[in-house]
């Protein structure tokens, strides 16, 4: 070799060498971005629709039909039982629409019939340590003198976040008919504030007065508000008109003190009670 060569061959070695160190560096670069765990995609967050909320009302006007529901602000801390509230009510008020436009197509057109109504309302809530309650009615106009109304009670356990029905107040094997005697006798006292010369009713059918007390079991039930705070201070049966007497005596709100039941209650249930029932004045 000559000098010459010897002098470029020197010079391009630590070229060559740079170059080769370049190419083992980028190697390792991809062996290492290969070997590196993916990073791990952003968490994300469900939103359930307890979790995202509901409205606190509805309404939807058609020419066939007015409907709305109300939901109290109270149901706000209770997400699961708002969504499951609203979501029934609305496919509800849905369905009675789709009725009163089938009502008018068969009657071959409005006639100068008036649209029906119908309006769901949530109201009187009352809340203890482990229930919530509301009373739920369902005004529905669909012609004739008079819209009628009927009645609901929500009972709520609120740790489980499930319904209660009023017999899972009572102790196993106590059936709600153990409380027909005190509801006919409440419903009497509740009669006579408003005429103190109303007639007895009882629970045989159709008796003297022509009309009779309703049975517990097919009387809605809600929590009464009690006098001492966090606690019910009873049962209130939600009696509507027709039941004791006529449609002009209008519906009855019907408390049964918990004093009176409360050897018939639920373990699980019993220290929800204490204090005397608190009803609202009118």
């Amino acid at each position: 070799m000559t000098s010459a060569r010897m002098i470029k061959a020197l010079l391009l070695t630590p070229l060559a060498v740079a170059a080769v160190a370049a190419t083992l560096s980028a190697c390792n670069r991809d062996k290492d971005k290969a070997a590196a765990p993916a990073s791990a995609p952003a968490a994300t967050v469900t939103e359930t629709p307890a979790s995202a909320g509901a409205p606190f009302g509805y309404k939807s006007e058609t020419p066939y039909a007015t409907v709305e529901l109300k939901l109290p602000e109270a149901v706000r801390n209770q997400p699961d039982l708002h969504v499951r509230l609203y979501s029934e009510s609305v496919k509800d008020l849905k369905a009675f629409v789709e009725g009163a436009q089938a009502d008018r197509t068969e009657a071959g057109g409005d006639q100068g019939m008036p649209a029906y109504e119908s309006l769901i309302t949530f109201d009187t809530p009352v809340e203890t340590g482990k229930l919530f309650s509301l009373a739920r009615s369902d005004y529905e106009f669909t012609g004739g003198a008079h819209g009628n109304t009927a009645y609901t009670g929500v009972l709520w356990d609120k740790a489980m976040k499930r319904p209660v029905t009023a017999a899972g107040l009572l102790k196993p094997g106590v059936a709600l008919s153990a409380l027909d005697g005190l509801l006919c006798t409440a419903v009497n006292a509740e009669k006579r504030k408003r005429d103190p010369q109303a007639e007895t009713v009882s629970l045989n059918p159709k008796d003297a007065s022509g009309w009779s007390c309703p049975h517990a079991a097919d009387t809605p039930i809600v929590l009464a508000p009690s006098t001492e705070p966090g606690k019910a201070g009873g049962l209130v049966f939600l009696v509507g008109p027709y039941q004791v007497g006529p449609y002009a005596e209008g519906a009855y709100q019907v408390p049964v003190p918990q004093a009176a039941i409360r050897s018939l209650l639920a373990p699980a249930y019993a220290d929800e009670f204490a204090g005397a029932p608190v009803m609202p004045k009118g």
